[in-house]
C-alpha cells in the first residue's frame, strides 16, 4: 500500500521552529534526560517509573481516522475508526506546530515490521524523553536518518497540549489522529504511551491487508526443536504476553505480527506487559523484567525511600504496564520471518466462568469466534472500565482493526487453508462461577494445557462435542484436574450455569448477525 507522505512537511516545519532537537538518543542519554527534567523516577535495578496522569489506558472515544477520498472505501467506520475531515485534522495539526514552537523536542527513527518486504519507517517527535525511549523500546530502532528524510509514518506526540472538545471538532480535550493517506498520526493530551504503539499498529492494519499480508493482534513463539511456530490471538489481559513467553520455546513477539505466504514476522520490537499482581514463579522472564535497565514501568507504584516496587498495588489502575526490548529476555526467536504456525491458539477470559477453559475447533468455527472475538475486557486497560465488561471484539482486535473484519478473516482462511494449522481456543477467565464468585483458571493449569496443544499432547484423549457450541473439549489433559474441563461440574448451582451458558450463546446469535451474511453458509452456522 502506497502512502503519499506530507510528513517530510510536517517535521521539517516542526524541527525548523523548535528549540533544541535531540535526535535519535541512544537508551543511557534517555535515562539521563528523563531523569534530569524530572520525568520519573529510577528504581531498583535500573527501571524508570513513570505516570501517565489522568489518562492511564487507551482512550477509544477519542480516536480517529482522517476521512480522505483514498480511503474512505476502505475504512471500517464505525465506534473504532470514528472519521474526522481533513480541514479538522489539519487544524489540530496546526495546534501541535504552534504548540511544540521554540519547545525542546526529541526525535527517534525506527521501523515497523521485522520483514524487510513490508517494513515501513517511522519517525517519532515527542516533548519528553521517556516518551521517545518508549518509541525506540517498541519500534525497531534504524539506523540515524537526515532529520529532512521522508518517513512512511510520522508520530506527532504532544501529551500536554490540552484541545477544546466540542471547539476544537472532537470529543474531549484528547485527540489520537490518524491520517493513512499522508502517514501522519497526531496524539495530544494523553500521556499514556500505549497509545503510540497502538495507533502505529492500527497503520498497519490497513496498509498490510490491503499488500495482500494478514495482520495480527496475537502473540508467537517458536519451538527450537521443531521449528514450528505459534499463534496466540486475544485482547489486553487475556494471556498473549504470559503463555507466549514459555521458556521452552522462542518468543517472536507478545502482541503484534503479520502472516504472509512465506511465514509470519513481528512487527515490533519490544513488548508492552502488564505487570499488576505479576509473579516471579508463574511469569519469571517478565518478572525479571521489571528490575532491568532499559525498562519503562508505567503506572507501578513503588517505595519512594527503597525505590523497590509493588506490583500488588492498583492504587492508580490495574492496567500498570512494563515496556521492555524484546532483546533482553533470555529466548527470543532472532530470524527476520518465522516459519508458519502449526497451531493457532484464540485465547478468551470468560468473566461468565461457562466457556470450558480449552476446546478444538473446525476451520467454520475458527473463522466464526476470530469474527466474534468474545472476551471480557478487564479492568484498565481502556478509560471507564472498573470490571470485566463482556464484549465481542472481532479479529480479537477490533479497536485496532481499520478495515472490516471480513478482510482479516478471509487472509485467515487462506493462511489456513495453505498450512493445516489446527486452531484452539483456550479460556483464560473464570471457573465455577463467574467474576466475583468463581476463581480465575490458574496461569499454571493454563499453561499446562496450552504445552499439551504445542507438544501435540491430546494425540490419545477422546473429545466430547459442547452441546451448545458444537467444539471438541478434551476430557483429559496432562497435569490438569480433569473437572477443570467441564465447566458445569465447576459451578454449585447447575440449572444457573445452563441458564447463563444459554444467554451467552444468544448474545453470540445476536452479535453475528453483522456477520452472516457476508460470510460462507458453512461458518455463520458453525455458532451456537
Amino acid at each position: 500500500m502506497a502512502i503519499s507522505p506530507a510528513s517530510t512537511n510536517v517535521a521539517s516545519q516542526i524541527l525548523s521552529n523548535a528549540g533544541e532537537v535531540y535526535h535519535n538518543l541512544s537508551v543511557p542519554v534517555l535515562y539521563e534526560h528523563a531523569v534530569k527534567r524530572h520525568e520519573g523516577k529510577l528504581l531498583q535495578g535500573g527501571t524508570f517509573a513513570v505516570f501517565s496522569g489522568e489518562r492511564t489506558g487507551r482512550s477509544p472515544k477519542d480516536k480517529f481516522v482522517v476521512r480522505t477520498p483514498e480511503i474512505s472505501e476502505h475504512v471500517w467506520w464505525g465506534n473504532h475508526n470514528q472519521p474526522l475531515s481533513v480541514d479538522v485534522f489539519e487544524r489540530l495539526r496546526a495546534k501541535a506546530t504552534a504548540y511544540l514552537k521554540d519547545k525542546d523536542i526529541y526525535l527517534q527513527d525506527c521501523v515497523v515490521a521485522q520483514d524487510p518486504d513490508h517494513r515501513k519507517t517511522v519517525r517519532v517527535i515527542t516533548e519528553q524523553a521517556y516518551h521517545s525511549l518508549f518509541a525506540r523500546t517498541m519500534f525497531i530502532p534504524s539506523s540515524p536518518k537526515p532529520a529532512d528524510s521522508n518517513p512512511d509514518i510520522t508520530i506527532i506526540h504532544c501529551p500536554f497540549l490540552q484541545l477544546e472538545g466540542e471547539a476544537d471538532g472532537i470529543n474531549s480535550d484528547a485527540v489520537v489522529a490518524l491520517n493513512m493517506t499522508e502517514g501522519v498520526i497526531l496524539i495530544a493530551g494523553s500521556a499514556y504511551a500505549g497509545e503510540m504503539k497502538k495507533s502505529v499498529f492500527t497503520a498497519m492494519n490497513y496498509y498490510l491487508p490491503l499488500d495482500g499480508v494478514l495482520s495480527l493482534h496475537s502473540a508467537a513463539n517458536v519451538d527450537p526443536r521443531t521449528g514450528k511456530s505459534a499463534l496466540f490471538f486475544g485482547l489486553s489481559g487475556t494471556g498473549k504476553t504470559t503463555l507466549s513467553t514459555d521458556p521452552e520455546r522462542l518468543l517472536i513477539g507478545d502482541d503484534e505480527h503479520a502472516w504472509t505466504e512465506s511465514g509470519i514476522f513481528n512487527i515490533e520490537g519490544g513488548c508492552y506487559a502488564k505487570t499488576i499482581r505479576l509473579s516471579k514463579d508463574a511469569e519469571p522472564d517478565i518478572f525479571e523484567q521489571t528490575s532491568e535497565f532499559g525498562t519503562i514501568l508505567e503506572n507501578v507504584i513503588f517505595d519512594e525511600d527503597t525505590r523497590e516496587v509493588d506490583l500488588d498495588n492498583d492504587s492508580v489502575t490495574e492496567n500498570t504496564r512494563g515496556s521492555y526490548p524484546l532483546e533482553s529476555l533470555r529466548n527470543v526467536y532472532t530470524e527476520e520471518v518465522a516459519p508458519h504456525p502449526a497451531h493457532v491458539i484464540l485465547l478468551t477470559a470468560d468473566a461468565y466462568g461457562v466457556l470450558p477453559p480449552i476446546a478444538r475447533l473446525t476451520p467454520a468455527q475458527a473463522l466464526y469466534h476470530f469474527l466474534s472475538g468474545y472476551t471480557c475486557k478487564l479492568a484498565g486497560t481502556e478509560v471507564g472500565i472498573t470490571d470485566p465488561e463482556t464484549t465481542f471484539s472481532p479479529c480479537y482486535g477490533a479497536p485496532f482493526m481499520a478495515l472490516n473484519p471480513t478482510v482479516y478473516a478471509e487472509l485467515l482462511e487462506q493462511r489456513l487453508k495453505m498450512t493445516g494449522a489446527e486452531v484452539w481456543m483456550v479460556n483464560t477467565g473464570w471457573t465455577g462461577g463467574k467474576y466475583g464468585i468463581g476463581k480465575r483458571i490458574a496461569i499454571r493449569e493454563t499453561r499446562q494445557m496450552v504445552r499439551a496443544i504445542l507438544n501435540n499432547g491430546f494425540g490419545d484423549v477422546t473429545f466430547r462435542k459442547d452441546a451448545v457450541f458444537g467444539f471438541e473439549v478434551p476430557t483429559a489433559a496432562p497435569g490438569v484436574d480433569s473437572k477443570l474441563l467441564s465447566p458445569r461440574d465447576c459451578w454449585a448451582d447447575k440449572a444457573e450455569y445452563d441458564a447463563t451458558y444459554a444467554s451467552i450463546a444468544e448474545k453470540f446469535k445476536a452479535n453475528f448477525a453483522q456477520f452472516r451474511n457476508l460470510v460462507k453458509p458453512e461458518v455463520a452456522q458453525a455458532g451456537p
